[in-house]
C-alpha cells in the first residue's frame, strides 16, 4: 500500500509542479527553448535525466544481473566521454545557432527545408520508439508496485507527463526532470551503498560473486563466458562488445536529439560545456554503483527475472523507508524519459515537418496539438506492443548514432558536406541501421560483435554524405552560416573561463577518484582472492586496466575541456571580421 501511495502522490506532484513551471511561458521560445536562460544545474539535471530511463535502471542493471557488471563499466567509461566530447564538438556550437530545435539547426546550416523535415522524421520516428520502450517500463514499475493493470499505469503515466508538457513546454519539462534527477541520483546511492554494505562491502560481494557456481565468470571483467546462457563466448567478444556499443552510444550521448536538445536551452555556451562535464561524472559514479549492484543481487537469489530484478530488491532486501525511495526514484527516471522524448517529438512535429505558422500564437498552439496526438499515438503503441524495455531503447537510440552522428559532426567541421549530402547521410543512416537491426533481430543475416548493424550503417551514412557532396556545390549560404558558427567573441563570456577551467579540474579529479577506488575495492580485492580461487594472470590483470579505463576515459575529458576552455577568441572570428570590412 505505501508504494501505491508513493506513485501515486509523486505523479500528483511532478503534475503540480509542471503546471507551475508552464506560468513562465510567455511565448514560442519560452515554450520550446525555455528561454535560453537555464543555469548548468538544471541543463545538468535535464541530460542526466533524459539519458537515464527505466533502461538504465531496469534493463542495463538487469544485464549486469545477467552476469555482464563490468562490461558493462566498459561500455560506460567510453559512451559517458561522449557527454563533454560532443558539447565541444557540437553542442557548444548548436547553442550559437539559436534555432529552437536541432532539425532547425540542420536546416538552417544547409539553408535547406528538406534537410530540416528529413532530419524532423527520423526525429519523430526514432524518438517514437524510445518514447514506447520507457513508457512500458514505466507501466511495468506501476503494475509491480501498486498491483494495479499494466494499462492503468500506461493511462495514468500518460496523463501525467503530456499533462505538465501541453502546458507548460520546455520549463516543465527541465524542472520536473531537474527533480527527478535529484530523486533517482539518491535512490540510486542509496539502494546501491545499502545492498553492498548489507553482502559484506565490496570485497565481499567479489568473494560471493567468485564462490557462487550459478553465473561462473561474473565477478571477472568479461563476466560469464560459458553455459548456453552465456552473451559472449569469449573475454575478447565481451571487450569488442563493450568498447563497440560504447562508441555507439558516445555518438548518441554527442548528437542525439534528446541530449543535444538540451544545450538550446541553457543561458551560454559555458553552460554547455560545465552541465555536459557534470553529467560525465554524474553517469560514471551511478554505473560504477549500480553494476556492481546489479551483480551483487545474485547473493540474494541468482534465479530472478533480470530486468525486475531491482524491483525485487526494493520490495524484499530494502528497508521499507529505503525502497519507497529508490522505486520512486527509478520511477521517476521512466517519467522524466517520457517527458523529454513527447516534448521532443510534438517540438519536431510543429515545427520541423508541418507548415510554418503565421504568427507565435498559432505556432504555440500548434505545437501543443502536436504534442496531444504524438502522446495519444504513443500511447496506443504501448497499449497493444508487447513489452522488451532495453531491446526497443538500446535500437531506437542507436539510431541516431548512425543517421545523426556523421552529419552533425559533419557540419561543423566539414567545409566540403552540401545540403545533399546532408540530406543523404540522415536517410541513409537511419533507414540502413533500421533494416539491418530488423534484419538481426529476425534472424535473416548473423553479424559478429564488431560488425554491429549501427557500424555498417554509419560507414553507409559517411559514403552516402561523400558521394552526394562531390556531386553537389556548397552554396555561399551554407558557408556563410558555417562561417558564423566558428566566430566567438571570447571577452563576452570572459567572466565564464575560471569556473569552466575549475569544473574541469573537478571532472578530472573525478576520474582519479574512480580509477583509485575501482583499483582499491575490485582489482586489489581481485589479486588476493587469485590462489584461492586458481584465477588466471588476464583475469587479473584485466581488473588493473579496467580501473585504469574507467577512470581515465573521465580524465581524459575533463582534460579535453581544459584545454579546450580559452580566454581568447577563434581565429575564424578574425576572419571574418577581415572578410565583413573588405566587402564594406
Amino acid at each position: 500500500m505505501i508504494y501505491t501511495i508513493a506513485i501515486l502522490l509523486s505523479l500528483v506532484g511532478y503534475f503540480v509542479i509542471g503546471h507551475l513551471a508552464g506560468r513562465r511561458v510567455k511565448g514560442l521560445d519560452d515554450y520550446l527553448v525555455a528561454g535560453r536562460n537555464a543555469p548548468t544545474f538544471f541543463i545538468l539535471g535535464t541530460l542526466v535525466a533524459s539519458y537515464l530511463s527505466t533502461s538504465a535502471f531496469l534493463g542495463e542493471t538487469g544485464f549486469a544481473y545477467q552476469g555482464y557488471p563490468f562490461v558493462m563499466l566498459i561500455f560506460a567509461a567510453v559512451s559517458t566521454s561522449g557527454c563533454l566530447l560532443g558539447a565541444l564538438v557540437f553542442g557548444r556550437y548548436l547553442r550559437r545557432s539559436g534555432a529552437k530545435t536541432v532539425p532547425e539547426f540542420f536546416g538552417k546550416r544547409f539553408a535547406s527545408r528538406r534537410v530540416q523535415v528529413i532530419a524532423g522524421l527520423t526525429t519523430v520516428i526514432g524518438l517514437g520508439a524510445y518514447l514506447l520502450g520507457v513508457m512500458q517500463g514505466a507501466g511495468i514499475m506501476f503494475a509491480e508496485l501498486t498491483g494495479m493493470p499494466y494499462w492503468v499505469g500506461l493511462v495514468l503515466v500518460w496523463a501525467t507527463y503530456t499533462g505538465f508538457i501541453l502546458y507548460s513546454g520546455s520549463p516543465g519539462v527541465m524542472l520536473t526532470d531537474t527533480i527527478m534527477f535529484v530523486i533517482f541520483s539518491l535512490a540510486a546511492v542509496g539502494g546501491s551503498l545499502y545492498v553492498i554494505q548489507d553482502l559484506g562491502g565490496w570485497s565481499g560481494v567479489v568473494e560471493g560473486l567468485l564462490t557462487q557456481t550459478d553465473k561462473p565468470g561474473i565477478a571477472l571483467w568479461h563476466g560469464v563466458i560459458e553455459g548456453p546462457d552465456a552473451s559472449f563466448s569469449s573475454p575478447g567478444e565481451a571487450l569488442v562488445w563493450g568498447l563497440t556499443l560504447g562508441l555507439v552510444w558516445a555518438a548518441v550521448l554527442a548528437a542525439s536529439p534528446w541530449q543535444s536538445s538540451r544545450y538550446l536551452m541553457a543561458r551560454n555556451e559555458h553552460v554547455v560545456m560545465r552541465s555536459a562535464m557534470l553529467t560525465a561524472v554524474a553517469l560514471g559514479v551511478f554505473y560504477a554503483l549500480m553494476m556492481m549492484t546489479g551483480a551483487a543481487i545474485n547473493l540474494y537469489d541468482p534465479t530472478l527475472d533480470p530486468e525486475r530484478s531491482m524491483v525485487w530488491v526494493a520490495l524484499n532486501i530494502l528497508p521499507a523507508w529505503l525502497g519507497v525511495v529508490i522505486l520512486t526514484g527509478v520511477f521517476a527516471a521512466g517519467l522524466s524519459s517520457c517527458s523529454t522524448f513527447l516534448s521532443i517529438i510534438g517540438f519536431s512535429l510543429s515545427n520541423d515537418i508541418l507548415p510554418a505558422s503565421l504568427d507565435e500564437k498559432s505556432a504555440l498552439r500548434k505545437s501543443r496539438i502536436a504534442v496531444l496526438a504524438a502522446g495519444l499515438i504513443a500511447l496506443l503503441l504501448a497499449l497493444f506492443q508487447p513489452p522488451a524495455v532495453m531491446a526497443v531503447v538500446w535500437f531506437a537510440a542507436t539510431l541516431f548514432a548512425s543517421s545523426w552522428g556523421p552529419v552533425a559532426l559533419m557540419s561543423i567541421w566539414s567545409q566540403r558536406i552540401t545540403a545533399t549530402g546532408a540530406s543523404w547521410g540522415l536517410a541513409v543512416g537511419f533507414v540502413g541501421n533500421l533494416i539491418l537491426s530488423l534484419m538481426v533481430q529476425a534472424e535473416w543475416v548473423s553479424l559478429p560483435v564488431y560488425l554491429h548493424p549501427v557500424l555498417l550503417s554509419t560507414l553507409m551514412a559517411l559514403a552516402a554524405i561523400a558521394l552526394a557532396s562531390a556531386l553537389t556545390r556548397v552554396s555561399p549560404s551554407e558557408a556563410d552560416y558555417r562561417a558564423f558558427l566558428h566566430e566567438f567573441d571570447a571577452r563576452a563570456l570572459s567572466s565564464w573561463v575560471s569556473g569552466t577551467r575549475w569544473i574541469a579540474l573537478c571532472t578530472m579529479l573525478s576520474g582519479v577518484a574512480i580509477g583509485v577506488f575501482l583499483w582499491q575495492q575490485y582489482a586489489v580485492t581481485l589479486a588476493g582472492y587469485a590462489e584461492r580461487f586458481g584465477l588466471s594472470a588476464g583475469a587479473i590483470q584485466g581488473g588493473y586496466l579496467l580501473a585504469v579505463g574507467c577512470g581515465g576515459m573521465l580524465l581524459l575529458a575533463g582534460a579535453v575541456g581544459y584545454r579546450v576552455v580559452r580566454p581568447r577568441p577563434h581565429r575564424a572570428a578574425a576572419a571574418h571580421t577581415v572578410t565583413a570590412d573588405t566587402t564594406s
